[in-house]
């Protein structure tokens, strides 16, 4: 009986150590291009909605000014600013949030780090 109670302890230690629990799956921006990023916001139609510090035309006026967008405490105000949710926001905002106007844009994980992080960035001048 003992010899069974030492072997169940011993394989129940050996899985909880093979497991150490959830990967990170924290977005890393220290790969992301903010220059990429502005360039992006133009290419992947962004302005046509919104006004940027960084571009002089088109100044959209649909969606709202991301001009202190990285000083802000939400997106489209209901969501944390914070990258890992912003990465997902400006792919699929609609998924993100219901009933939003702006649509799902296609982008690739690195386009969607790059135009994070150029948002990120954009704080009082």
């Amino acid at each position: 009986m003992r010899r069974c109670f030492r072997a169940v302890a011993c394989a129940a230690a050996c899985g909880l150590a093979a497991c150490d629990g959830p990967p990170d799956r924290t977005p890393r921006l220290d790969e992301a291009n903010v220059a990429r990023g502005l360039r992006l916001v133009s290419y992947k139609g962004c302005v046509a909605c919104h006004t940027f510090p960084d571009v002089a035309w088109p100044r959209g006026a649909l969606g709202p000014s991301l001009d202190r967008f990285g000083a802000q405490g939400l997106i489209a105000g209901r969501l944390p600013n914070q990258a890992g949710v912003l990465m997902q926001f400006v792919r699929n905002a609609p998924a993100m949030v219901p009933g939003t106007a702006m649509p799902a844009i296609p982008m690739s994980d690195q386009e969607a780090r790059d135009v994070t992080a150029y948002l990120l960035q954009l704080k009082s001048r």
